[in-house]
């Protein structure tokens, strides 16, 4: 009888041990939801298995005696802090008709983060992505549709935008503030920005489920720039495992002014304006400031980076010259279009004595090297070697120049691409009645919803099935990229690494994707006897 009973003794103890696990199984895992950071306790929002915190502090606002300060960390606060809502924009003037913002409006207390986690707990330990929003340093936001992280949340990466200074904000320099500073320094405050979120990121990502030693940094046009300056900064560069550029570098024709010219710069300014001293332009208001800075030409003023001895030690490309710089892999490319043929040849009929007069023109004792290599050898490929020309004026060659740098000193595999495929024509709606046709080209940065998984955000165009299907492409190579330091993987063409001294294996991104060898080296080598300094 005592046997008996023990057997039904431990049948039900089974029978209850596999209630349990089968509850255990079936019940879902839910995300991370309540993470606590540095400051303080932060409540994100749960999107149906990604969970997004929005509006988070990284540094103080950089207000009142903090304008034009290196950013400092962010206060502290008690309780549960909710983080439902996007931060304000940094102070800008809507400049550009595709950006579409989420945010509540424009402050100079800007230095906001947003991070999309698909993570279940806080050992996930899962890859991440931050991104830096473009628009010429001049304007842009963290908010933009276009720059959502879900999708590629959903991929399972944790996925950040970053608010950073732009313009006046950003970068003034002045002698008053060098001297101020304790690193003898003064300007590039928005580099700094994005320096310091991204400490912020090692040092609070692992809450969100993150990885701390897989941080991987991207950015198109203006962020773009800033990816080639983070790898090239102290302050950053050993944070970084992995960089996407789309778009641009630091190490082009546009790079960063010596410390003296920005001061120079920044005094004239404030004394074009009546504010000469540091006190009196720091007493303005920032609506004020900008209203003065955003003026054109001369009467405004010129924003640039500069080589400040603390956040550049020297200039970008002298540190990617000496190998200096971040040693990760690298993906990065340009579009087909990134300038008008009409920058080169402005009203004028796209004819070949047009064109060849315009080169002559506009390049001087460099016009016959140019002509060799944009050769016009009838008047049909014109426009398309304008088109060309422009877009390596623009930003082409600075990209392939940062590229071939850090093939030659980066240690670490290069990837690049081309990508072509045009946007469709745009919708009509009562808010669009005379609707653009399909582009003939990837003008700048058509791209980038393709490539963050974002088309559906952006109603003004119509869509379509290939659409798609180049956005499935770029998106698997972006999350390969993130993952491993390597596109490649299933599902996508084979991508070779870029070869030092040769002509390099090119990712051409269009509905029918897949590896070309290029085809004119010698115009970027030639530009580079020509641009390069």
């Amino acid at each position: 009888m005592f046997a008996c009973m023990k057997k039904n003794i431990l049948l039900l103890v089974s029978a209850f041990l596999l209630t349990v696990n089968v509850s255990a199984q079936s019940t879902p895992q839910h995300n991370v939801t309540k993470v606590t950071v540095a400051a303080g306790m932060l409540e994100g929002v749960d999107e149906s298995g990604v969970t997004s915190f929005k509006g988070i502090p990284y540094a103080k606002p950089p207000i009142g005696e903090l304008r034009w300060t290196p950013p400092q960390p962010a206060a502290k606060w008690t309780g549960v802090r909710k983080a439902d809502a996007f931060g304000a924009q940094a102070m800008q003037k809507f400049i550009y008709s595709d950006m579409k913002f989420r945010s509540s409006g424009v402050s100079e207390d800007c230095l906001f983060l947003n991070v999309w986690t698909p993570a279940k707990s806080a050992t996930d330990r899962l890859p991440v992505l931050v991104y830096f929003y473009g628009g010429g340093f001049i304007a842009g936001d963290g908010s933009e549709f276009r720059y959502d992280g879900e999708a590629l949340a959903r991929k399972g990466i944790v996925t950040i935008t970053v608010n950073y200074r732009l313009g006046i904000f950003g970068s003034f320099a002045m002698q008053e503030l060098t001297k101020e500073s304790a690193h003898h320094a003064s300007g590039n405050y928005g580099l700094m920005d994005q320096a310091a979120a991204l400490q912020w990121v090692q040092q609070n990502i692992s809450a969100f489920g993150g990885d701390p030693k897989k941080i991987t940094i991207a950015g198109e046009s203006a962020g773009s720039f800033s990816v080639s300056a983070l790898m090239a900064s102290p302050l950053s560069r050993n944070i970084i495992a992995g960089a996407i550029g789309e778009s641009g570098s630091l190490v082009g024709k546009q790079s960063a002014t010596s410390l003296a010219e920005a001061e120079k710069t920044g005094e004239a300014f404030g004394k074009k304006i009546g504010a000469a001293s540091l006190a009196a332009l720091r007493a303005l208001p920032a609506d004020q400031l900008l209203e003065d800075a955003s003026k054109p030409g001369d009467a405004g003023y010129r924003m640039s980076f500069n080589v400040d001895g603390y956040f550049f030690p020297k200039a970008p490309a002298k540190i990617y010259e000496a190998g200096e710089q971040a040693h990760v892999p690298l993906l990065a490319g340009w579009n087909s279009e990134e300038g008008s043929y009409q920058s080169i040849l402005g009203k004028e009929e796209p004819t070949k004595e047009n064109y060849i007069s315009a080169v002559q023109k506009r390049m001087g004792e460099n016009a016959a090297a140019i002509l060799k290599v944009y050769n016009p050898d009838n008047e049909e490929n014109v426009k398309q070697l304008a088109t060309d020309l422009a877009s390596a004026f623009f930003i082409g060659f600075g990209t392939w120049k940062w590229i071939d740098l850090q093939v030659t000193t980066g240690g670490k595999p290069v990837y690049r691409y081309f990508y072509t495929h045009p946007r469709p024509a745009q919708r009509a709606d009562k808010d669009n009645t005379n609707p653009a046709p399909a582009g003939t080209g990837a003008v700048h940065s058509a791209e980038i919803e393709y490539a963050l998984g974002n088309l559906a955000t952006n109603q003004a165009y119509d869509w379509q099935p290939e659409d798609y299907k180049v956005s499935a492409i770029m998106q698997t190579f972006f999350a390969n990229f993130i993952k491993t330091g390597n596109p490649n993987g299933l599902g996508v063409p084979t991508w070779p690494a870029v070869k030092a001294g040769q002509a390099a294996d090119v990712m051409r991104i269009d509905v029918n994707t897949k590896a070309e060898r290029e085809s004119h080296r010698d115009r970027f080598l030639t530009l580079d006897k020509i641009m390069y300094k």
